[in-house]
């Protein structure tokens, strides 16, 4: 039975004596109306149209985002902030560092300094001990040719011939301590030098200037212009 049969039969009787393969007809054929109307009224969106959306989306927010974080005109950005901060900071740390470094140089060079002189002195005045003893042999030849009378020598050669062993051997002996740096120091009539003397007694004695020295009781030494021995004088004082 067709539709139209269906729908003459339904105005031939009443609704409610309608037949019921017609009515069967109808329900299936108003369903299949209603899909079909669903179907062309529901909106169809493609993959490409929804990722479009979604990227158009994601630059709307990040243009927002940069929007709200972009300075206003004459205003620095927190990130530009952040930046100084951190430059100056290293600044800092770089000047205290290069501070460091160079009193670091310094305090190098002043230990090189120091050990380098103490090593040139320990090898100008390595010989300071033994000079000391040298010199108590040089004040007895020293005494042995000054207690000698010329009177004796000329009576007697042997005599004669000691002394002038004795006066060559001091002569030697004080050309070896000038090669070595060792220099005696005899100031009769020097001015006083508390440096370089020292003053056993003092008196006033005519002809003589005050503070010179007109005594000297033991000849003194310098090494390399240091003193190891003073010489032992005496002084006049004013009257």
């Amino acid at each position: 039975m067709t539709l139209l049969h269906c729908t003459k039969l339904r105005h031939l009787r009443s609704p409610g004596k309608m037949a019921a393969p017609c009515r069967t007809v109808l329900r299936s054929v108003t369903n299949f109306t209603s899909a079909a109307l669903f179907r062309s009224t529901k909106p169809r969106y493609s993959t490409r149209y929804l990722a479009t959306t979604a990227t158009e989306t994601s630059k709307a927010e990040d243009a927002e985002t940069a929007k709200s974080e972009t300075p206003a005109e004459g205003e620095t950005s927190p990130a530009d902030k952040k930046l100084t901060e951190e430059k100056a900071k290293l600044d800092k740390e770089l000047k205290e560092y290069k501070d460091k470094y160079v009193r670091a140089l310094a305090e190098t060079e002043n230990v090189r300094q120091r050990m380098k002189q103490q090593l040139a002195d320990s090898k100008l005045y390595a010989i300071q001990g033994f000079c000391k003893d040298l010199l108590e042999v040089a004040d007895v030849l020293q005494k042995a040719t000054e207690t000698v009378p010329a009177e004796e020598m000329k009576n007697n050669p042997t005599l004669k011939t000691l002394f002038e062993g004795l006066k060559m051997t001091e002569t030697q002996m004080q050309k070896v301590f000038s090669r070595n740096g060792l220099e005696m120091l005899n100031p009769v009539g020097e001015k006083f030098d508390p440096n370089f003397h020292e003053a056993l007694f003092m008196a006033p004695m005519e002809g003589k200037e005050p503070g010179t020295v007109a005594v000297v009781s033991k000849v003194g030494y310098t090494l390399h212009s240091r003193v190891i021995r003073p010489a032992l004088v005496g002084v006049v004082k004013a009257p």
